[in-house]
């Protein structure tokens, strides 16, 4: 059996946990810059805040209907976040982290336990030790489980926050309930050629021939559609530790014209990728560079564009990543644009005990040491103390918080004192 915990409006939960006047009331959470809201309580989405609405157009609406808007603390959430997680290893040791706010648990040898008492034990148990409101969705298959998660937080009343499929009634009348887009792994456009074929649930999909299946989609489909009927085909990513392509993309705190102040934020964009990829023992082959305009401003000229680099070997020194990083925005940057948003991606990743060595080329033998200090230091007083020459000593990102709530867990000035 595999089972899905979800946090319940994560970020606001987050936020209600050292603030319990919010409990109850509204709240939007923003994104980045606090330009649109990226998380609601379910307060909020009932008086009809969108997700994804952006703030300066709904400043008027959340005033008038007494919406708590805060700016995103990421710092806490990925705290929290972290403490979720280790009360789930708790249960068993076969644990996804898919998100900040959901895990996927497989129960290997629990064959005769009771799954109803269990989800509602681990739901329990992570409220009380952490103040986080979860749903649990228990069942055969992962796919299932994610139907069985989204019952469980549709009907809170009826089921108490944990829902079980464990018998093919229940999975039938499960799958005819839920909407075909609703899905878990089926987007807009698969949705839509589906219901071209007369699929409206998920049991209709179900009730495809796998051969037709097989022809029309890919192999991911297929495998779905046998996780749906019952058969464990998703099984858990236990290798979700080193990704295959890393990317630090940030909007500006102001439009930029000029291009001293863009490189030195791409600079910071390619050390963040740098460490990423040091932390999970890779190299990269490939840097790309993106630079757009605010395309909000449509009376502003508009310019997007992005550049490849291949490296001839790979790295993950910061001072070559950042080096290519700031010569792939000069040759795409414009005069006269305003710039809104940056991002450098690396991609092409190998691991730093086994990639194809170069006959003619190598990276500088110092460069290697040199990371592991820097990273040391950094490590040690944290902060990013120890910076590149063409990077702001004052900040890392230059972000617009100005809804910022206090960082209780992981900032010792922030720390609630008990009188």
């Amino acid at each position: 059996m595999f089972a899905l915990v979800d946090c319940n409006n994560f970020y606001a939960s987050c936020e209600r946990v050292f603030n319990p006047n919010l409990q109850g009331k509204p709240i939007a959470i923003l994104s980045n810059n606090d330009g649109c809201v990226i998380s609601r309580s379910d307060e909020a989405k009932t008086i009809g805040l969108p997700m994804g609405a952006p703030i300066f157009k709904w400043e008027a609406f959340c005033k008038d209907n007494a919406i708590h808007v805060l700016s995103s603390n990421y710092p806490l959430y990925g705290d929290m976040s972290s403490r979720v997680m280790s009360i789930l290893n708790q249960f068993t040791p076969d644990v996804e982290l898919y998100s900040i706010d959901e895990s996927f648990l497989e129960f290997k040898g629990f064959e005769n336990r009771d799954f109803k008492t269990y989800g509602n034990q681990i739901r329990t148990r992570v409220l009380k030790w952490t103040g986080i409101p979860t749903c649990v969705g228990i069942a055969p298959t992962k796919a299932l489980c994610k139907v069985a998660n989204k019952i469980a937080r549709k009907y809170p009343k009826e089921t108490k926050g944990v829902y079980v499929i464990d018998s093919e009634d229940k999975r039938i009348k499960a799958l005819k309930w839920i909407k075909i887009e609703d899905v878990w792994g089926i987007g807009y456009r698969l949705s839509k050629r589906l219901k071209n074929k007369g699929c409206k649930t998920a049991f209709d999909f179900t009730q495809l021939s796998d051969d037709w299946v097989k022809s029309n989609f890919s192999v991911v489909e297929s495998r779905l559609k046998r996780d749906l009927e019952g058969v464990p085909t998703l099984q858990l990513d236990e290798d979700d530790k080193n990704k295959k392509m890393i990317a630090t993309t940030r909007s500006f705190e102001y439009t930029f014209s000029d291009i001293d102040n863009i490189r030195e934020r791409v600079s910071t964009f390619a050390t963040s990728c740098a460490e990423k990829l040091r932390k999970q023992g890779s190299s990269c082959h490939i840097i790309i560079v993106t630079l757009s305009s605010d395309r909000h401003k449509k009376d502003l000229p508009q310019h997007r564009e992005s550049t490849t680099i291949s490296l001839s070997c790979p790295t993950n020194s910061s001072l070559i990543i950042s080096q290519c990083a700031v010569s792939a925005v000069k040759s795409i940057f414009k005069e006269g644009i305003k710039y809104k948003r940056a991002g450098v991606i690396v991609a092409g990743l190998v691991s730093i005990d086994n990639f194809q060595l170069n006959l003619f080329e190598k990276e500088n033998p110092k460069h290697q040491p040199l990371m592991k200090s820097i990273d040391k230091l950094n490590n040690k007083y944290g902060g990013y103390k120890i910076k590149l020459g063409n990077q702001d000593l004052q900040r890392t990102w230059k972000m617009r918080q100005e809804r910022l709530s206090p960082r209780y867990t992981t900032n010792m000035n922030d720390v609630i004192v008990v009188k």
